[in-house]
C-alpha cells in the first residue's frame, strides 16, 4: 500500500446493447494520457475447463452465477491498493477461461464496466460513482442483432431465440432492478453528450 490518494472507481452498467461499453470508452477517451484503466466484467466469466464443451454451451452468461465475482472483487481491491493484477482472458470460442493473462498496472481512475456490476453489494461498496445506461429494449435488441450477425457470424433466429429466452428475462430479473443503486442514470448511452461531459467534469474535479 502506498500513500497515494485512493483511486476513483466508476461503475458503468446497463443492459446488453445499452451502450454501456461505448459510454465507458467515451469517458476513458476523455482522459487519454492520464492515469486511467478499464476493468471489464466480461473478462471474469468463470473458468469452465473442468466441464465438457457441450456442458459449457449451456452456460447462462447473463446470470450472476456465470461470473467469478470473488476474483473480480479481489482484483479491484488490489488495484485500489495500487497493486498490479493478472487479469484473466476469456476464450469465447472454447467457452472457458484462456491460459493467457493480462498484467494490469494500477491507475488513479478505474472504470469498471459490465451488465451485473451493481447486482453485488460488495462491488457497489468499492465504487465511488455508479452509472446506469438506460436504453429502450427495442433499441437494445436491434443493436444486439446487428452486432451478433455482423461481428459474430450468428443467424437472426439464434440471436432472437437467445434474447427472448435468456437475455431479456435475465435483464428484467437482475440488471434492471440494479438501476436503483445508480448515482447517475444516462439515457440513450454515448449519444448523450451532455451526460458524458458532466461525468468527465466530475471526475476531473475529484482528480485535482
Amino acid at each position: 500500500m502506498t500513500n497515494k490518494k485512493r483511486p476513483i472507481v466508476i461503475g458503468v452498467t446497463g443492459g446488453s446493447g445499452s451502450g454501456k461499453t461505448s459510454v465507458s470508452r467515451a469517458i476513458y477517451n476523455q482522459f487519454a494520457g492520464h492515469s486511467i484503466l478499464m476493468l471489464e466484467q466480461d473478462f471474469y466469466y468463470k473458468d469452465q475447463n473442468e466441464l465438457s464443451f457441450d456442458e459449457r454451451l449451456k452456460t447462462n452468461y447473463d446470470h450472476p452465477f456465470a461470473f467469478d465475482t470473488d476474483l473480480l472483487i479481489k482484483h479491484l481491491e488490489d488495484l485500489i491498493d495500487y497493486k498490479s493484477i493478472k487479469k484473466p482472458v476469456y476464450d469465447y470460442a472454447a467457452h472457458t477461461r484462456s491460459k493467457d493473462i493480462i498484467i494490469q498496472e494500477p491507475k488513479e481512475v478505474i472504470i469498471l464496466e459490465g451488465i451485473l456490476i451493481l447486482e453485488d453489494v460488495r462491488l457497489r461498496k468499492l465504487m465511488d460513482i455508479k452509472v446506469y445506461v438506460d436504453t429502450d429494449d427495442d433499441i437494445r435488441i436491434i443493436r444486439r442483432i446487428k452486432r451478433d450477425i455482423e461481428e459474430r457470424g450468428r443467424t437472426l433466429n439464434s440471436v432472437i431465440d437467445q434474447y427472448l429466452n435468456v437475455v431479456k428475462p435475465m435483464h428484467h430479473q437482475f440488471v434492471e432492478p440494479s438501476k436503483k443503486y445508480a448515482d447517475i442514470i444516462i439515457p440513450e448511452g454515448e449519444t448523450n453528450q451532455v451526460a458524458i461531459d458532466l461525468m468527465t467534469t466530475k471526475i476531473r474535479s475529484i482528480l485535482v
